[in-house]
């Protein structure tokens, strides 16, 4: 899985801060949550979903953390310097010199993650059969819709207290063939 469901788990952190918040939990907290529980899914499936031994379970479970760990900072670091540029462009406080900076950021990030990512996933397949490779994808993949389902049921107005962001939940007209 790319880099995909962190961005996911972020945009669905950004989505539970929408909705009023009991406990008082701020974005960061929210996101953290929103991680721990993917975290703990997949842990919790990992052993019986791909057949592992106990043996390969234990060298798993730290490189999968690996994996997500790396995912998230990536991720993370992309949308801060995304964000303050977004943030800049709208004040009208940006810099041609601030504004190199930050896309710098962005461009590091978009040509670091990937061989970070795939190192991690070189290492998590070195310890699973090609058949158990195949069976973490797609837990994965699982773990990815499931989380898009969430979403959709958020932003879905009047379920969960979902809101709608204008041009954002939006889909296009249907083509025409």
């Amino acid at each position: 899985m790319a880099l995909g469901l962190t961005v996911v788990l972020d945009l669905a952190g950004g989505e539970v801060l929408a909705q009023p918040a009991a406990s008082g939990a701020g974005p960061r907290r929210s996101r953290d949550e929103a991680h721990k529980m993917v975290d703990a899914y997949i842990v919790s499936n990992l052993q019986e979903s791909l057949g592992l031994s106990e043996d390969q379970y234990v060298k798993l479970l730290p490189l999968v953390n690996r994996l997500q760990k790396d995912r998230r900072e990536y991720t993370a670091r992309r949308m801060q310097a995304l964000q303050e540029m977004r943030r800049l462009l709208q004040s009208g406080g940006a810099t041609e010199a601030r504004v190199s900076e930050l896309l710098k950021e962005v461009k590091t990030v978009e040509a670091e993650a990937p061989s970070v990512q795939k190192k991690d996933q070189d290492a998590i397949d070195a310890v699973l059969t090609p058949v158990q490779q195949a069976k973490y994808r797609i837990l994965e993949t699982e773990v990815e819709r499931k989380i898009r389902e969430l979403m959709g049921q958020m932003r879905a107005p009047g379920r969960m207290g979902g809101r709608r962001r204008p041009g954002m939940d939006e889909a296009p007209p249907p083509q025409q063939p």
